[in-house]
């Protein structure tokens, strides 16, 4: 396996667990999703967000993959896999204005994209879940993927799409009150690994190692150990 192409160091899954995790992953969130009461759809949910805007964020986990997949690609990948994708799209923190203006940009996307969902928030997710499942199983693992970031293989890219689709669920579940769906523990577990690659090369490395083994915030009591 092209270690270069997964973007992860050691112990990779193979690539059909890749596009498993994916698919389970996007039929949990719309499992979740379809769980939404119609009262909740305004709820806070996250930040800025309410849970409708926050679902059309997720979404766009799903719905940024046609175009992608779409688009005429001149030149081979530029971005190796999900780390180097995080990695290029976050910087490196230095430019405070600069990651305010993309934390913006990103939560007017989320709100247009809940916007569009339209009356019928879940039949849309459930729509788009079976049509881009469906187009990533006919895609070869080496077709070229346009990013917002630069271009990547599909099989690069993928895990990112499973690490949104796995963190907004669970920002969901805790929104509305339900238990995560049992289909996204693979893509948590996945998400988990590919957390831990983008810490080790972020500048706070060791404070994201001393939260995880209980030794940050004394409040904070949580440990992997």
């Amino acid at each position: 396996m092209d270690v270069g192409a997964l973007g992860l160091d050691q112990q990779d899954p193979d690539r059909s667990d890749l596009r498993t995790q994916f698919a389970d992953a996007a039929d949990g969130f719309a499992e979740l999703v379809h769980r939404v009461g119609s009262e909740q759809w305004s709820l806070p949910a996250l930040g800025v967000w309410d849970v409708r805007s926050l679902v059309g964020h997720a979404s766009r986990a799903l719905s940024t993959v046609e175009p992608s997949l779409g688009q005429p690609v001149v030149d081979g990948p530029a971005i190796q896999g999900p780390v180097e994708y995080y990695l290029t799209a976050l910087g490196d923190g230095s430019d405070s204005e600069a990651r305010r203006g993309l934390d913006a940009a990103i939560a007017e996307r989320g709100r247009e994209a809940g916007i569009a969902l339209g009356d019928d928030p879940a039949g849309s997710v459930s729509s788009l879940v079976s049509r881009v499942v469906a187009l990533v199983e006919a895609t070869a693992d080496d077709a070229l993927v346009e990013t917002r970031v630069g271009t990547m293989t599909l099989v690069g890219y993928l895990p990112t799409r499973t690490f949104e689709l796995a963190v907004h669920s669970l920002d969901l579940a805790r929104a509305i009150d339900r238990p995560l769906p049992p289909a996204l523990g693979p893509a948590v577990a996945a998400s988990c690994r590919l957390a831990g690659h983008i810490a080790s090369r972020r500048p706070g490395a060791a404070d994201a190692l001393l939260l995880l083994t209980g030794r940050g915030d004394p409040t904070h009591t949580f440990t992997i150990l």
